[in-house]
């Protein structure tokens, strides 16, 4: 797995994790039993295009997250398709981060997935 591109890495402020999602952050693959996941980390990140210029595409990634704001980057809870414009994947990243501060985030990403 490649490390992120954190110089295109735009997260939004951290969102308290609600019950029901939390319930469902418990059955993933990103749950790690030893890390206090409080909240949730909504990021919109840049994912360079292999070819000569320089050229990018973005996805929106959510990553459990402690309080402290540490995060695992290799298990994120889930990743957008990539999609060729920026305002596609703030779009997506604001209605997720709506959807997280209902404790709808699980039922939201789970529609998103099936899509």
């Amino acid at each position: 797995m490649r490390t992120p591109n954190y110089h295109d890495f735009y997260q939004v402020a951290l969102v308290p994790i609600g019950i029901n999602d939390l319930l469902a952050l418990k059955e993933s693959a990103a749950y790690c039993p030893n890390s206090a996941f409080t909240h949730w980390l909504i990021a919109v990140e840049g994912v360079q295009l292999p070819q000569k210029k320089i050229y990018f595409q973005w996805k929106v990634s959510v990553y459990p997250a402690t309080y402290g704001q540490d995060f695992n980057w290799k298990k994120p809870y889930y990743c957008s398709a990539n999609m060729e414009l920026m305002d596609q994947a703030l779009a997506l990243a604001s209605s997720l981060t709506a959807a997280s501060k209902k404790d709808q985030l699980s039922s939201e990403t789970y529609l998103e997935k099936i899509s």
